[in-house]
């Protein structure tokens, strides 16, 4: 087996930053991606790539915390959090480093444990109504997307002050190190279209081939290593791992690819019952 919600601000999509080609390495964080259909069978379909050191030492999602009864996620070996938690109410959150924010800092908590906090909670606004209330300095920068079936949200922390929260709007967002739908993003520019040309996985038919086979591109264009969404490994860094989830009513589904997607099949991770 492989081991490895400041005030909401009612506005559609945020633009508070922008990326340039010239910001390469920054952009090779992570990569979320998210589709709310409110109404449907599966009203939450989330995909996500994570980016990391080669050599930092993970392990696939499990119920690895036994002070979180219900909450599974992939384990940070080195600092005991997780990229991305899922939890017995259908709260998933994942966590995404901002810009010049790689790695820890003395003195700060790790952004590992923010999937975890907001996965306890008993719904996705309970838990940004949470976070909020925090001091955003505890941390290094970063980005947090936190959702269930009825709702979603952008949060970002700029290690001051409180968390900002947006909700997010019915359709596909797209998240980078930077925020949401951000089109100066060579990663979001190229992959946005992508996804929403490309059919929705049916879980109801196991059909992920889709999303699954989107994940794998690695294509470098003129912009650089800033539009793969597979990052291929450059100065120990890259593409580690991947996920697919899909939230409904009465069931939850997660698919991992213990690998660069594409390089290893997904395969089901056994969840516990809901609550």
């Amino acid at each position: 087996m492989h081991r490895r919600r400041a005030i909401i601000a009612r506005r559609r999509r945020p633009a508070w930053g922008s990326t340039s080609a010239s910001e390469d390495r920054a952009s090779r964080v992570c990569t979320v991606v998210l589709l709310r259909r409110p109404g449907t069978a599966w009203p939450l379909i989330l995909a996500g790539n994570r980016d990391e050191r080669i050599d930092r030492a993970w392990l696939p999602p499990a119920a690895h915390w036994p002070g979180r009864p219900g909450v599974v996620g992939g384990l940070d070996c080195t600092a005991g959090g997780t990229w991305m938690a899922l939890g017995r109410s259908g709260v998933v959150a994942a966590v995404l480093n901002r810009p010049g924010s790689l790695g820890p800092a003395i003195g700060k908590t790790s952004r590992g444990l923010l999937p975890l906090d907001a996965a306890e909670a008993s719904s996705a606004e309970t838990a940004v109504d949470r976070l909020m209330a925090q001091d955003a300095g505890a941390w290094r920068p970063f980005n947090l997307v936190v959702a269930d079936r009825r709702s979603a949200f952008f949060l970002r922390g700029l290690g001051r002050g409180r968390p900002e929260a947006v909700p997010l709007d019915e359709g596909l967002t797209m998240v980078t190190a930077h925020d949401p739908n951000d089109l100066s993003s060579p990663r979001i520019r190229r992959h946005l279209p992508r996804f929403a040309q490309a059919p929705a996985p049916d879980p109801d038919r196991a059909d992920w081939r889709s999303w699954e086979t989107l994940l794998t591109d690695d294509d470098v264009g003129a912009a650089g290593i800033g539009e793969a969404l597979r990052v291929p490994p450059v100065d120990g860094f890259g593409t580690v791992c991947a996920s697919l989830v899909a939230l409904a009513p009465t069931a939850r589904h997660w698919r991992f690819c213990p690998a660069p997607p594409g390089l290893a099949p997904f395969q089901d991770i056994n969840l516990p019952a809901a609550g």
